[in-house]
């Protein structure tokens, strides 16, 4: 399954806010107003839980400067990936766009579809919030 929210454009450099989604803490911020919890776990690891739904864990795979930042689930149970792409516009500005790929049996997906789809647009929409 894949997921990808819209663009977001921010008023921020590429790198500038690359650095911002480098802290885990930082996506405090972009989380739902729904959340029910966030616990920063590691250096490089979070634990969110969103109202009516399981915790996950996200663990930091991989970064790439200044355009990409790639979570992952903790967990080998339910295997995803959550990209955040950078795109440089000018100087002071970036574009945002967050992708959610995962491999779920066809139920599973079907019941997490909405609330990732609706979770990923609005990480994306509160990016101007760093």
């Amino acid at each position: 399954m894949n997921l990808e929210s819209p663009k977001t454009t921010v008023a921020k450099s590429a790198q500038e806010l690359f650095n911002s989604l480098s802290d885990v803490k930082n996506f405090e911020q972009l989380m739902p107003d729904n959340i029910a919890k966030f616990e920063v776990t590691g250096e490089d690891s979070f634990i969110f839980g969103l109202k009516g739904m399981p915790e996950i864990k996200l663990k930091v795979k991989e970064k790439i400067a200044p355009s990409k930042i790639i979570l992952g689930a903790a967990s080998d149970k339910l295997p995803f990936t959550l990209v955040a792409n950078i795109e440089s516009i000018s100087e002071n500005s970036s574009e945002i766009q967050f992708n959610f790929d995962g491999e779920f049996n066809a139920m599973m997906a079907m019941m997490v579809k909405g609330p990732i789809s609706k979770l990923i647009e609005t990480l994306s929409a509160n990016a101007a919030k760093l």
